[in-house]
């Protein structure tokens, strides 16, 4: 259960980092960090994370797209979370 805490943590600390970074890129007009690396790493497990912090640094929340598709994102990755524990997590 322990590696699965350390992924989560990693996924959402990159989610945080790449947000960051598109924010300041976006300012600077410099090389913008793609919307699909921020979905596949919002898919990934960095979802949470990454959607608190487009809250908090006002980064993309015009963007229809990243405030519905993210919470969607969140309720999926919750709902597999919830099936897993009912029938029982895997033993990795």
């Amino acid at each position: 259960m322990k590696p699965l805490y350390l992924y989560w943590a990693a996924v959402s600390l990159l989610a945080v980092i790449l947000t960051c970074y598109d924010k300041v890129a976006a300012k600077a007009k410099g090389r913008r960090t793609r919307e699909k690396t921020l979905f596949i790493t919002a898919a990934l497990g960095g979802s949470a994370a990454m959607y608190v912090t487009m809250l908090l640094i006002r980064h993309k929340t015009n963007h229809k797209r990243f405030m519905l598709g993210l919470p969607l994102i969140i309720a999926l990755q919750i709902g597999l979370v919830a099936f897993l524990f009912r029938v029982g997590l895997p033993q990795w």
